[in-house]
C-alpha cells in the first residue's frame, strides 16, 4: 500500500458500497456478481459509478479506495497473546526471507495464536491483506483447494477446478496467507502450494501444524515452549493473566511456585492456560500433587473445537494420524525419562512386534517430524525427547494396550545394561566418563524407582507375582550401580542414599550387611560422622542375623574406631561409654578372624593415650595384622594413629612419613565408597596437614591439589578445597584463596551446612587473608563459617589453629602485645595430635610477638620455640628473624628473608623484607600490596 487515506464515501449507495468492498477484495466482477446475486452488467455500471464518484483512474486505485476487511480475514482473539517477542520478531524475520515459512511445534504449544499475532502485526505491509485459512475440518487431502477458495470467499468458476480459481485470485495479489492446521493433510498442502508459490510471485506463507512439510523451498521455525526465567518469563505471566480471569487470587500466588508448575508443564500455552483455570479452586497445592495425572487435570469446558478443550484431545488429534507401529514406539519409548537414540530405542524394542528393528530409525524421525518427539543434535548423533506431557500420554497408551510392565522391565534391564557399561569405562576416559554419566544418570535413577515403586505395591497379578523376585534382584544391582557410579562422579550424600535404598533390596541379612557397611563408609567420606557410626551399628546387627559374627565384629570395631579417630566430623557429642561398650561387643564376637581383630587393635589404640606405651603396642600389632590379613584398610587405619602418636611426640618428620605411607598403600585400590572415601580423602588431609607441619609448603600444594582432584571430591566443594585454602593463605597466593573460598562455601551449603570440625581450618586461613587484606566484615562472616563447622565441644582453640591465624593478623596490624596475649598457652603444652600439627608455627610466632612486644621471656622464647620449630624450616626461620631482630642484626633478617624466599612462603618473606628497612623495605611493601594486604603495622621491635 501506498500510505494514502481512502477518500470520503460520501454520495456512496449501499449497494455501491457492497461492490467497492468486492473490489476492493481484487474480485472480478463476474465473482462480484456472482457474492451479490446481481448480474455482471450491473456490476460494470456500479463500478463505472464509482470511479467517478470517488475521483478514481482505474481499478486499482478504486481497490484502494475500499475499507479494509482485515476483521473479516484474520480472526479475533478471545483472549490477548502474553508474551512471545522473541518468537514474533523470528518469524517476521524468516518471512522476510522466505516465502514459506512453517510454525511447528506439539499441541498445545501455541502455534495459532503466535501465527495470528504475527499475521496481525504484518498484515498492513500487504497491500492485499492476510488471511487465514483453518484446516482442521478438511478430512481430504484433495479437498484443500476447495476448502481455500471457500475461506478465501471466491465462489466456484464455471470451468475451473478450485485449485485453478485460487491461484487465478492470488496470481498479482500480495498478500499473507496464513494456514492453519496442516498436519494431516500434508501430501495435498504441500502440491497446492508449490504451484501457488509458483503462479503467484507476490503471495507469501505462513503455515503451522504439528509437522514440517518437508519441502526444499521451506523455513522450519520450532515453535518451543513459553519461556520460564527464574519465577518470571512469559509462561508464568500467561499463568498469571488467565488466573486472574478465571477470578484466582494472583497477588498472594508464590510466583517461584508458578514457575515450577509452568516448567513442569514445558512452557505448553494450552496446558498453562488450563492449569491457571483450575487455580481458583485448586489452588496451587492442588495444582502441584494433580501433576502426575496433568492428562485429567488439565480439561476445560466444551469448546468449539474441542481439539483444545484437554490436553489429552489435542494430543489424541495428533495420536490418530499415526500407524500402529509409529503408535507402538511413541508409547513404548515414553518409559525413557531423558533423550535416547536410536540405538538405546532399537535395544529397548528388540522383538516386540509389531515393530520391525529397521523401522526404528524411520519412525522416530516421522514422530519427531509430527512434534511428538523434539530431535535434537549431539556429538553422538541425534537423541530424541520426549515432553513430560506427551510421555505420560505415551504411558497411559502403554497401560491401555497391557504393555506397561513389559516395557518397564525392558527399561530397567536397558539401564542394567547401560550401569555396566559406564562401570567398565570410567579409567578409560575419565573426563568424557562424566559426561555420559551425567546424560544416563536420571534414566537411571528413574528406572530405580519405577522398581522400587512397583515392589512396593500390593498386587494381585500372577505376572507381576512372579516378576517380584527377579525385579527385586535387578533393582538391587541398579541400587548398588548407582551408588558406585554417584561416588565416582563425586555425589557421595547420593551414593549413601542408594546403598541405604540396595539394603532395603537385598535378598538376605548377609547383602544388606554389605551394603550398609559400604553406606557407612560413604556417610563418612562425606564427613557426616554421626550418619556413619548409625550405619556401622546397622551392618553389624544384619550380619549378626546373617551368622557373621567376624563381619559384625569389624563394623563394631569400625565404630569404636570412629568415635575417638573422627570427632572433627561428629554433629553431636556421643554418649559417655559407648566406646567401652562397643568395644566389649566387638571382641565378644571377633573369634580367630584376622582382619576383624587387627581392627579391633586398631580401635583400642585410638581410645588409648597416644604417649602410652600400650598404644604403641596395640599399632604395631595391628599394622601387622592387617597386613597379614592382606586389609590395606585396616593398615591405612592403624597408620592413621601412627601418625597422631608422632604428632603428640612433636616427630613432625615421621607424622609425615607415616601419613605418607597411608596415601601409597590406598592409591592401588578401586575408587569405591567402601575402598576410598574416608580413608582416601583423611590419607590426603593427612599427608597435606603434617606437611604444612613440616613447612614444606610445595609438596603440600601437590598434596592439596590431589586431594581436590578426587573424583569423589568433584561435587563436594568444601571437602575438596578445605586443605588447599591453608596452603595458599600460607603461601601467600590470596587471589586463589578466595576464588577457592566461594567453592567451600557453595559446596558447605549445598550439603547443609554440616558440623565438620577438621575442616574449620581452611575457613579460618581464609579469614586472615581477609584481615590481612583490610576487610575485617568478609573476615567476620568467614569466621563465623568457622564456628558453624565447629566440632560440639571442641572449640578451636584447643586445636590452636585459630591462635596462630589471630596472631599473624595482630603482628601485620603491629600490635604485639595483643599476640602475646592471644599466645597464652606455651607449645610445650600441646599434648594432641591436632594442636601438634600447629606446634611449629605457633611457637614461630609465640617467639616473634614476645620479641617485637619486648616481652620479658623474650630471650627464653627463642629458645624454647627453636626446639619446637626445629623439623619446620619456615617456622625456623621466623624464630631466627625474631633472634635477629632482638640483636639488631639486620643480615641476620635478611638472611632469614632469603630462606622463607626459597620455602615458597611469600607473605612471610615480604614482611622480614618490611622488618629488614633499609632499601629492602619498599620491596617488601610492593610484594605485600601486590597481594593486596594493607600497610603493616609499626613494629615496634629493638633498634627502632
Amino acid at each position: 500500500m501506498d500510505g494514502r487515506a481512502p477518500p470520503s464515501l460520501a454520495g456512496v449507495s449501499a449497494r455501491e458500497a457492497e461492490v467497492l468492498a468486492g473490489v476492493g477484495e481484487h474480485l472480478t466482477n463476474a465473482e462480484i456478481a456472482a457474492r451479490l446475486h446481481i448480474s455482471v452488467r450491473t456490476v460494470e455500471s456500479h463500478v463505472s459509478s464509482l470511479l467517478r464518484k470517488l475521483g478514481a483512474g482505474d481499478r486499482r486505485e478504486l481497490a484502494a479506495s475500499s475499507p479494509r476487511r482485515r476483521g473479516t480475514v484474520l480472526p479475533s482473539s478471545l483472549t490477548p497473546l502474553v508474551g512471545r517477542a522473541a518468537e514474533r520478531a523470528a518469524i517476521v524475520a524468516a518471512l522476510q526471507e522466505h516465502r514459506l515459512v512453517t510454525a511447528v511445534g506439539p499441541g498445545g504449544i501455541g502455534k495459532t495464536r503466535l501465527a495470528l499475532a504475527v499475521a496481525a502485526e504484518l498484515a498492513d505491509g500487504f497491500p492485499d491483506d492476510a488471511w487465514y485459512v483453518d484446516l482442521v475440518p478438511v478430512t481430504d487431502h484433495t479437498m484443500v483447494a476447495p476448502a481455500m477458495a471457500y475461506l478465501l470467499g471466491l465462489g466456484e468458476q464455471p470451468g475451473r477446478s478450485a485449485e485453478e480459481t485460487v491461484l487465478t485470485w492470488l496470481a498479482d495479489r500480495e498478500a499473507l496467507l496464513v494456514l492453519d492446521n496442516c498436519e494431516h493433510l500434508v501430501d495435498g498442502v504441500v502440491v497446492l502450494l508449490e504451484r501457488l508459490l509458483t503462479h503467484c510471485p507476490r503471495v507469501r506463507v505462513l503455515a503451522a501444524g504439528r509437522a514440517r512439510l518437508l519441502v526444499p523451498f521451506e523455513r522450519v521455525f520450532l515453535v518451543p515452549g513459553l519461556a520460564v526465567d527464574g519465577d518470571t518469563g512469559d509462561a508464568v505471566e500467561l499463568f498469571l493473566a488467565r488466573a486472574a480471569a478465571s477470578g484466582g487470587a494472583v497477588t498472594t500466588v508464590d510466583r517461584p511456585r508458578v514457575a515450577a508448575i509452568c516448567r513442569s508443564l514445558d512452557g505448553m500455552a494450552l496446558a498453562i492456560e488450563l492449569a491457571a483455570a483450575r487455580l481458583p479452586t485448586l489452588g496451587l497445592d492442588g495444582l502441584e500433587a494433580g501433576l502426575d495425572d496433568r492428562l485429567g487435570l488439565l480439561t476445560g469446558g466444551r469448546r468449539a473445537d474441542d481439539r483444545h478443550r484437554s490436553l489429552r484431545s489435542a494430543l489424541d488429534w495428533s495420536h490418530a494420524l499415526l500407524t500402529e507401529p509409529q503408535r507402538a514406539i511413541l508409547r513404548r519409548t515414553s518409559v525413557f525419562a531423558t533423550p535416547f537414540t536410536v540405538r538405546d530405542a532399537t535395544t529397548l524394542l528388540a522383538e516386540w512386534p509389531p515393530i520391525e528393528a529397521a523401522e526404528a530409525a524411520a519412525a522416530l524421525a516421522t514422530l519427531a517430524d509430527q512434534s511428538l518427539l523434539i530431535a535434537h543434535a549431539d556429538p553422538d548423533g541425534t537423541r530424541y525427547r520426549v515432553l513430560e506431557t506427551i510421555r505420560q500420554y505415551g504411558v497411559g497408551h502403554l497401560r491401555t494396550a497391557g504393555e506397561l510392565t513389559e516395557a518397564r522391565e525392558r527399561h530397567l534391564r536397558w539401564c542394567l545394561s547401560t550401569a555396566d557399561a559406564l562401570d567398565a569405562s570410567f579409567a578409560r576416559d575419565a573426563a568424557g566418563w562424566r559426561t555420559r554419566f551425567d546424560r544416563a544418570v536420571d534414566e537411571l535413577r528413574a528406572a530405580l524407582d519405577w522398581a522400587v515403586t512397583s515392589l512396593d505395591e500390593v498386587s494381585g497379578s500372577p505376572d507381576e507375582a512372579d516378576a517380584g523376585p527377579d525385579r527385586r534382584a535387578d533393582a538391587y544391582r541398579l541400587a548398588v550401580h548407582l551408588a558406585e557410579l554417584c561416588f565416582l562422579r563425586g555425589l557421595p550424600s547420593e551414593t549413601q542414599r542408594r546403598y541405604e535404598q540396595a539394603a532395603r533390596l537385598a535378598a538376605d541379612d548377609r547383602q544388606a550387611a554389605g551394603v550398609l557397611h559400604c553406606a557407612a563408609e560413604a556417610a563418612k567420606a562425606r564427613h557426616f560422622g554421626t550418619d556413619g557410626l548409625r550405619l556401622h551399628r546397622a551392618a553389624a546387627e544384619a550380619a549378626l542375623r546373617a551368622g557373621d559374627r567376624a563381619a559384625a565384629a569389624y563394623d563394631l570395631a569400625q565404630l569404636a574406631e570412629l568415635i575417638n579417630r573422627g570427632p572433627g566430623i561428629m554433629s553431636r557429642p556421643v554418649p559417655a561409654g559407648e566406646v567401652e561398650r562397643t568395644l566389649a561387643e566387638a571382641a565378644a564376637l571377633v573369634g580367630d578372624d584376622p582382619a576383624a581383630r587387627a581392627r579391633l587393635l586398631t580401635a583400642r589404640a585410638f581410645a588409648g593415650d597416644e604417649l602410652d606405651p600400650a598404644t604403641t603396642e596395640y599399632l604395631e600389632q595391628a599394622v601387622a595384622g592387617s597386613r597379614a590379613a592382606g586389609d590395606p584398610l585396616g593398615e591405612s587405619a592403624a597408620l592413621d594413629q601412627v601418625t597422631s602418636v608422632h604428632l603428640v611426640r612433636g616427630e613432625i618428620r615421621a607424622a609425615a612419613a607415616s601419613a605418607l605411607r597411608r596415601i601409597e598403600l590406598l592409591t592401588p585400590l578401586p575408587l569405591r565408597a567402601d575402598t576410598s572415601g574416608l580413608e582416601l580423602s583423611d590419607a590426603y588431609a593427612m599427608a597435606t596437614e603434617t606437611v604444612i607441619a613440616a613447612g614444606d609448603l610445595g609438596i603440600a600444594r601437590r598434596l592439596a591439589e590431589q586431594a581436590r582432584d578426587l573424583p569423589f571430591h568433584r561435587e563436594e566443594g568444601h571437602l575438596a578445597t578445605a586443605r588447599l585454602l591453608v596452603v595458599t593463605a600460607l603461601t601467600g597466593d590470596w587471589d586463589e584463596a578466595v576464588a577457592l573460598g566461594a567453592r567451600f562455601r557453595e559446596g558447605w551449603e549445598r550439603a547443609g551446612r554440616p558440623r565438620a570440625g577438621n575442616l574449620s581450618r581452611g575457613p579460618y586461613a581464609l579469614a586472615t587473608v581477609y584481615g590481612l587484606r583490610g576487610d575485617d566484615p568478609a573476615r567476620a562472616a568467614w569466621l563465623r563459617v568457622a564456628e558453624g563447622l565447629s566440632t560440639p565441644g571442641r572449640p578451636a582453640l584447643v586445636i590452636h589453629h585459630g591462635e596462630f591465624f589471630d596472631a599473624m593478623l595482630l603482628l601485620h596490624r603491629g600490635r604485639p602485645h595483643d599476640a602475646v596475649a592471644r599466645l597464652e598457652t606455651p607449645p610445650e603444652e600441646f599434648r594432641t595430635w591436632y594442636s601438634g600439627l600447629w606446634r611449629p608455627w605457633y611457637a614461630a610466632l609465640w617467639a616473634e610477638s614476645a620479641v617485637l612486644g619486648r616481652h620479658p621471656e623474650a630471650p627464653d622464647r627463642l629458645v624454647r620455640a627453636r626446639r619446637s620449630a626445629e623439623d619446620n624450616p619456615i617456622a625456623l626461620a621466623i624464630v631466627d628473624r625474631s633472634a635477629a631482630l632482638a640483636a639488631d642484626d639486620r643480615d641476620g633478617v635478611l638472611a632469614a628473608a632469603e630462606r622463607l624466599r626459597a620455602a615458597g612462603c611469600r607473605y612471610q618473606w615480604a614482611r622480614t623484607l618490611v622488618l629488614a628497612g633499609g632499601p629492602e623495605r619498599s620491596r617488601g611493601d610492593a610484594e605485600l600490596a601486590a597481594m593486596g594486604a594493607t600497610p603493616m603495622g609499626s613494629a615496634a621491635g629493638p633498634g627502632e
